[in-house]
């Protein structure tokens, strides 16, 4: 009876250890590591799939427009940087890297724009349905890109203020020191201006 009493108190030791350290936040800053990472490969799924649609907005803009072959060939070039710049999960606490990923990608953007912008200049194309499908593509992309960033930035926002406030700053200098601080998007230069509209 003795060793039975024993190995109840033990039991309800193990139990009551267990949703302690389950209650006190042990569990936080894995879990929100999890699922800024998890947030990352959006923004990255989202990148992939604005570089996948590209060529076929290329290929559509290009029957219409052979003499704007330096804003097609900017953008072909601004794609090829913006897919070999490749970021991994491991590398979100390197913040140049962080920033040599967004500028390849700002970079794309900028191209893009000006694409978008040679339309203006073709009647014909801008009612080409080919061409409409992919800007409307297009523009549904970048807003999911947009998206997926804020979501991103959010998470790394929730991780890094665990690893930096009570009780998550005990258990980051305690069990998780391998554990850094993600980085986080900037605004790019120029983010800041509206746009110009020309009529």
């Amino acid at each position: 009876m003795v060793v039975s009493m024993a190995r109840i108190r033990g039991f309800f030791a193990v139990i009551l250890l267990g949703l302690t350290v389950a209650g006190c936040g042990y569990n936080t800053i894995p879990t929100l590591e999890v699922q800024a990472k998890a947030k990352w490969s959006d923004v990255q799924n989202n990148y992939q799939r604005r570089a996948d649609l590209i060529p076929n907005l290329v290929s559509t803009v290009q029957g219409y427009a052979k003499q704007e072959r330096e804003v097609l060939t900017s953008v072909i070039e601004a794609r090829a940087k913006a897919t070999s710049v490749k970021i991994d999960a491991s590398q979100l606490t390197d913040p140049e890297k962080v920033k040599q990923f967004q500028d390849a990608q700002n970079q794309l953007s900028g191209a893009l724009g000006r694409l978008i912008a040679v339309s203006e200049n073709y009647p014909d194309l801008k009612s080409n349905q080919n061409f409409l499908a992919l800007q409307s593509q297009l523009e549904g992309t970048e807003n999911r890109i947009a998206v997926a960033r804020r979501d991103y930035i959010e998470s790394v926002r929730a991780y890094n203020t665990e690893l930096r406030t009570f009780p998550g700053v005990l258990w980051a200098s305690t069990f998780f020191r391998s554990n850094k601080p993600m980085a986080e998007f900037a605004a790019s230069t120029g983010s800041d201006k509206p746009p110009q509209v020309k009529f």
